[in-house]
């Protein structure tokens, strides 16, 4: 494997995780379901923090996206 496949393959892992919890946070705010949304949060910005600090994301995309996740969530409450 080369290099720049291993490192596409790192990527796209940070890069899907980071999703797949955006999108677990999204069901979390239809289903109503608040405690579960507040449980998940520190668990999206660590996934975040690493996409960007990995530079699969820039810093003010994380901010953008944390952002978003935190009024989310507050908007429910």
């Amino acid at each position: 494997m080369t290099r720049d496949a291993a490192r596409r393959s790192v990527n796209d892992r940070r890069r899907r995780g980071m999703r797949e919890q955006m999108k677990s946070l999204k069901k979390f705010i239809l289903a109503k379901d608040t405690k579960a949304a507040q449980e998940l949060m520190p668990k999206i910005y660590q996934s975040i923090d690493k996409a960007a600090k990995a530079g699969v994301i820039k810093k003010n995309t994380a901010d953008r996206k944390k952002s978003q996740a935190s009024r989310m969530v507050k908007e429910m409450a």
